[in-house]
């Protein structure tokens, strides 16, 4: 059974909601500020297990939609989550798990959870990470823009409310192996340029330090918990789709070829030196695959089957404003899985 709530409607928190006890398992980047966790990145989740009938969740976030699932079964999803908490009964008695997941993508405000919380008589139990964790870098196609819309043709308030980022690629690929995931994916960003010349001086290697993408006072220094197995990147859509405007720093498409291929390089470097276990999964449509080839070729035979390149074509394109579909996100997990093959821990 599915409700969708709109949270303003329920009870409002008090001034102080206790930490939750023991702490929820995180996927994703977060902000951990006097027992809540802010978020912002797509495809965040928050997990734990519980014992009892019934299970409470404590979130404000004014403008997210987030599904709250128990033993894997979606109960509901709230829309437009405001501040409020919400009480969820009538489960058989026993040991359950609970999920709390991000579908929209906030590339401002996004949203303080607060916790999860048992009625008496219940209690929460310890939540374990998964042994094998995997990562997301990208842009709409990695959010999952508008992938559940019946429309290319979409307002911006229908963008967001048809992204579903838990149905596009990276998650339905990391639900299949059992990983842990982070989606560090941003809609419009690119590599060195972004959709149209807009943002400059901005790009998605540019925010990826940020533990929420609006707020450059908040970065990630080292997190001996978080060591995927596979990083996978999709950047370059943004870079190349749309012609160079006057004034843009590129002389032209060569030149700015040349600056896409130099950032991929070091900006993937960078990556190696944080994650030197990881192996690679470069993605590309035709419109960039090319330059994508070169990027890893750049790091020549010795990282040969820990650098790949990953060429995908014949999707349908029947998202908002022509992004994936539903279909076409599964369509490349399955491409996905045929290239990283079987995830140990």
């Amino acid at each position: 059974m599915r409700s969708i709530l709109t949270l303003p409607a329920l009870a409002l928190l008090g001034a102080a909601a206790p930490p939750t006890d023991p702490a929820p398992h995180v996927g994703g980047r977060v902000i951990a500020d006097d027992g809540a966790w802010v978020f912002g990145w797509p495809g965040t989740y928050f997990e734990s297990r519980f014992r009892g009938t019934a299970i409470g969740v404590r979130i404000e976030a004014p403008a997210e939609h987030m599904r709250l699932l128990v033993d894997g079964e979606e109960k509901m999803v709230l829309k437009r989550a405001g501040r409020g908490e919400i009480l969820l009964g009538g489960l058989a008695d026993g040991e359950h798990s609970v999920r709390l997941e991000k579908m929209t993508e906030s590339q401002s405000g996004g949203g303080r959870f607060l916790g999860f919380f048992v009625p008496p008589g219940g209690a929460l139990l310890p939540a374990s990470a998964r042994p094998r964790q995997i990562e997301f870098i990208g842009d709409s196609f990695t959010v999952g823009y508008g992938n559940t819309s019946a429309s290319r043709t979409c307002t911006d308030r229908e963008v967001h409310d048809t992204t579903d980022t838990q149905s596009a690629f990276g998650p339905l690929l990391a639900k299949r192996l059992d990983a842990d995931y982070r989606i560090n994916a941003y809609s419009g960003f690119g590599m060195v340029r972004n959709y149209n010349g807009t943002s400059r001086g901005l790009s998605l290697p540019a925010i990826y330090p940020r533990l929420k993408p609006d707020e450059a006072g908040h970065v990630e220094g080292s997190d001996p918990a978080w060591r995927p197995q596979v990083i996978v990147i999709n950047l370059g859509t943004n870079d190349f789709s749309t012609a160079l405007n006057p004034g843009e720093p590129w002389r032209d498409a060569e030149a700015l070829k040349a600056a896409y291929r130099a950032r991929y390089v070091g900006f993937v470097r960078e990556l190696r030196a944080r994650q030197p276990q990881a192996r690679f999964v470069l993605m590309g449509s035709d419109l960039f695959f090319a330059e994508v080839e070169r990027v890893a070729a750049a790091f020549g035979k010795a990282d040969a089957g820990r650098i790949v390149t990953l060429r995908f074509d014949g999707l349908d394109y029947a998202g908002c404003h022509s992004h994936p579909s539903l279909a076409d996100d599964r369509k490349l997990a399955d491409l996905l899985a045929g290239t990283i093959g079987p995830l140990r821990p």
